[in-house]
């Protein structure tokens, strides 16, 4: 079954989905084997806890596209379109969202391959947290939520332990938010502290 599942991403054309961006086009000559996409899938930037078979299972509901550079492939505060996550294979995303108090926005990383995009959204379909524009022409790999539900089906052992590994993922951005909230509260004490005493 993985070999047919694996076939499916290296030799069968892919429509776009209506929710991608209209630029993203399936380019398969180009794109990175069905092999390094797995290997990409559970590099440390993405799905670490998957096993090999696992990953090789979930890149083979995924559908390759590349996506031109300039292109925005998500959009923050977007609700509408939150049924897919990307995959980085080649290529750099920068990551940006406007804060509250300014118009121009803030650049909060830039994610190369091995990145996973959009998994929240597919996690819990709610609004698009940040947006993410191609800064390089991107190779990737999307699952869709309706390839997400095929999977759940055919292979469920492989869904549980995929939700499992994003959930995982979603829980170390959290943590690494509430430490950079601790780090930011203390700077902002220690400055109010010098304030205080300087008067």
């Amino acid at each position: 079954m993985l070999k047919t599942l694996f076939d499916r991403f290296r030799n069968t054309p892919q429509a776009v989905d209506s929710s991608f961006p209209a630029d993203a086009v399936p380019h398969q000559r180009e794109l990175s084997s069905a092999a390094q996409a797995a290997e990409m899938l559970r590099a440390p930037t993405a799905l670490m806890r998957l096993s090999p078979a696992q990953a090789k299972a979930v890149v083979g509901y995924m559908r390759p596209h590349v996506i031109p550079v300039g292109t925005v492939i998500l959009r923050e505060g977007d609700t509408e379109h939150t049924d897919h996550m990307l995959l980085v294979i080649r290529g750099e995303v920068t990551v940006e969202v406007v804060e509250a108090d300014r118009h121009n926005p803030l650049t909060l990383k830039v994610l190369g391959p091995g990145s996973l995009i959009g998994e929240l959204s597919l996690f819990d379909g709610e609004a698009r947290s940040a947006t993410c524009t191609a800064t390089t022409n991107v190779h990737g790999a999307i699952l869709t939520r309706q390839d997400l539900e095929d999977l759940t089906s055919q292979d469920p052992a492989t869904a549980a332990r995929l939700m499992t590994a994003i959930g995982h993922r979603l829980s170390e951005r959290l943590r690494e938010s509430a430490d950079k909230n601790k780090l930011f509260s203390h700077l902002v004490r220690t400055l109010q502290q010098e304030l205080n005493m300087s008067r």
